[in-house]
């Protein structure tokens, strides 16, 4: 099922569009990462699908329900964590919490409950400090704890991970992998991409306005190796390496004992380099082709 769709979504700001003609299909229970640097309209997609803002052209659906016609509706199956995040901060956590679980037409006894799940699930229960002497990064987790206060169905996170420390980080990766396990579907917004590629299913790279790609990982990878036939082979060996030459060899990087180098190659020559290597009497500890890191697709993709 297509949880969040596209059609030719555009926002324009003072003549410059920044979001042109986006078109996406997210199905249910992906987890989807939306890649580019700033000013890309990574934000402005976002806004656009919490209804925050209306698109200038093409629409914008939740469960087949158009956002721009129906934001109410649209607010009680998503949750959104922005990128920056604020809270009263004369109140604690917990009647923060309690004050927005309130737009959500919940009970008393109910807000009680899902308050509590929700301060132990991002590691706040029991801290009574009030929010205004938070750090970023609990203010941060405050701010997950706030966007699944409803159970929705789609979750939105703008830079996720942005103020967190290398544990919080953990915690989060841990938390978006069990949500959608559930059955949620995740949109996250980031241009860290380190973080999009351990817990991302699918990709979209937005440069412009513009989605310039899009695919699983490994389609993406496809993608690299059209843009560029070239590929990095690693050896590593316990004697000195002579100097290999080949005329599909585009370069070689000896490391300074000569027991390891980086080729870039035109074609895959691994069995002319073990030849070559056994005739000089250089036994290989390790050869292999490098996969493409979602760093070179996005650089290439950029540059392509």
């Amino acid at each position: 099922m297509i949880k969040i769709k596209t059609e030719n979504l555009t926002k324009v700001y003072n003549g410059n569009k920044a979001v042109d003609g986006l078109n996406l299909e997210i199905a249910e229970g992906d987890i989807f990462g939306f890649l580019g640097p700033n000013g890309a309209g990574k934000s402005t997609t976002i806004l656009m699908l919490v209804g925050m803002i209306e698109p200038t052209e093409g629409k914008c659906f939740i469960n087949d329900i158009e956002v721009a016609r129906n934001p109410l509706e649209i607010k009680k199956i998503i949750g959104y964590l922005p990128e920056d995040v604020g809270f009263y901060g004369n109140m604690t956590a917990e009647q923060n919490l309690d004050y927005f679980a309130r737009f959500y037409a919940m009970d008393a006894r109910e807000r009680k409950k899902r308050i509590e799940e929700l301060l132990e699930l991002v590691q706040l229960a029991g801290v009574s400090q009030k929010v205004g002497g938070y750090s970023r990064g609990m203010n941060q987790r405050l701010g997950l704890a706030q966007a699944l206060l409803n159970d929705p169905e789609v979750l939105f996170l703008d830079e996720p991970t942005a103020n967190l420390d290398p544990e919080g980080v953990f915690q989060y990766r841990e938390l978006v992998k069990q949500l959608s396990d559930e059955g949620k579907t995740i949109f996250i917004s980031s241009h860290i991409l380190s973080e999009v590629s351990r817990v991302c299913k699918t990709i979209g790279i937005i440069s412009k306005g513009k989605l310039i790609a899009y695919g699983t990982f490994e389609e993406l990878k496809k993608e690299l190796r059209h843009l560029t036939e070239n590929l990095r082979i690693i050896v590593e060996t316990v004697e000195p390496l002579p100097e290999i030459e080949h005329e599909d060899i585009i370069s070689a990087e000896y490391n300074e004992n000569k027991r390891k180098v980086i080729i870039e190659a035109k074609s895959d020559i691994r069995d002319y380099i073990s030849s070559r290597l056994f005739e000089n009497g250089v036994r290989i500890k390790e050869m292999r082709v490098e996969e493409p890191t979602l760093e070179d697709i996005f650089l290439s993709v950029y540059q392509g």
